[in-house]
Formats: C-alpha cells, sequence, structure tokens
C-alpha cells in the first residue's frame, strides 16, 4: 500500500516549455469598456459632422439670399416693363388726340357720315380699349389739376367758378392725365353775395321794426 507524503499536493501535469503564467487562465476584460482608439474616432467624426453642418448653414443662407435677390430682379423687370409699355401707349394715344379732336368736330357739324364714321367709330373704339378716357362735362367745378381755363366770365346763377363750356375735351389713361380740359369758367357776379347780404340784413331789420311797433296798423 502506497502511503501518501503529507504535506504535498498533487499537481497537474505541465508541459515542458511552459511557464506557470501559462498554466493560469487570463482574466476576461470588462464589458462595456471602450478602447481608446474608438473614442478618438467618435470625436474625430463629430468634429467632422460640425464642420459639414456649418457649412450646409452656410450655403443655405447664400441660397436664400439669391433667391431673394432674384425674386427682386424679377419684380423689378417686370414693374419696368409694365412702365415702359404705359408710356409707350401714352406716346401713342397722345400723337393720337388730335385725330380725335377731328373726329369730335365732325360729329358736332354733322360730317361723321359713310365709310368716315366707321373709320372713326373704330378709332374710337380701339383708342378706349388702350385704356383712354375722355372728360370733361359743362356744369361741372372748375380742378386746376385737370381743367385748363381758356375763357374767363361773371355769371349771377352760378355758386362757384364753373366749367360753362367745354372747348377741347381732356384726357387720361388710368391715373395719369395726358391732356387737361380746355374749359370757358365762369365765377359769381362780384357784388351779388354782398347785395344779397344786405338785402337779407334789411328785412331782418324790418321786421324788428314791426315787432317792436305791434306790427302794422290794421286799415
Amino acid at each position: 500500500m502506497t502511503e501518501e507524503t503529507p504535506g504535498f499536493e498533487e499537481k497537474p501535469d505541465v508541459p515542458s516549455g511552459a511557464t506557470s503564467d501559462d498554466a493560469e487562465p487570463k482574466a476576461a476584460p470588462e464589458e462595456g469598456a471602450a478602447p481608446a482608439g474608438d473614442a478618438t474616432a467618435d470625436a474625430g467624426l463629430v468634429a467632422q459632422l460640425d464642420q459639414v453642418r456649418t457649412a450646409l448653414n452656410e450655403r443655405t443662407t447664400d441660397l436664400q439670399r439669391l433667391q431673394a435677390e432674384y425674386q427682386n430682379y424679377r419684380r423689378r423687370v417686370e414693374r419696368d416693363r409694365i412702365a415702359v409699355k404705359e408710356i409707350a401707349i401714352a406716346n401713342l394715344l397722345t400723337e393720337l388726340l388730335p385725330v380725335l379732336d377731328d373726329i369730335g368736330r365732325a360729329r358736332e357739324h354733322g360730317e361723321l357720315v359713310g365709310g368716315f364714321k366707321s373709320v372713326a367709330e373704330s378709332t374710337e373704339t380701339v383708342a378706349a380699349k388702350m385704356g383712354l378716357q375722355q372728360f370733361g362735362k359743362e356744369g361741372e367745378p372748375f380742378d386746376p389739376t385737370i381743367h385748363e381755363a381758356l375763357m374767363h366770365s361773371y355769371a349771377p346763377d352760378v355758386t362757384e367758378t364753373t366749367c360753362v363750356a367745354i372747348l377741347q375735351p381732356g384726357y387720361r389713361i388710368g391715373e395719369r392725365t395726358i391732356r387737361p380740359a380746355r374749359v370757358a369758367v365762369a365765377e359769381p357776379q362780384p357784388g351779388a353775395q354782398t347785395v344779397k347780404g344786405e338785402g337779407a340784413e334789411e328785412n331782418t331789420a324790418a321786421s324788428g321794426d314791426d315787432k317792436e311797433n305791434g306790427g302794422p296798423e290794421e286799415g
């Protein structure tokens, strides 16, 4: 029977050439611990992302500014185009006004007949379609902004300066006057209001005297 030597334990066989460290198992790496190289890479990616966002914001701002400038340019071009068109139409119709004056005089004298009448009416229709409007009527108050007074007189039946005759009609395009109406005007008769006022005062005074005297005596 084999006797065991006290104080000694059996050890597993260790291959030749292997050290005691190799025989012990290595500790497993802790879970969740990131390597130092990965943290550096993440910081670099964040920096690059910030740079991309900054560049994107700058390009977006530039694009918005260019779009606003383009819209302003389009509105300015459209406004200029309309203004040029209105000026061209006004110049054309201004040159046409003597013809319209001749047509008006021919109509007043009863000479607007036959083919001439058809041509005249077509001309007036085309001018109206282009925005030409005639103005100036007898009896309307005189307005120096749209009327040009060529004759002046006094009349007892007017209370303000009034157009009593239209010597030449005025024309406008929209709110723009291209020729004022040439008119004869009449003002209230000088002293008419004064005389009227004095007569009213005399009537008032006479009425007051009658009241003080007990009225006129009865016959």
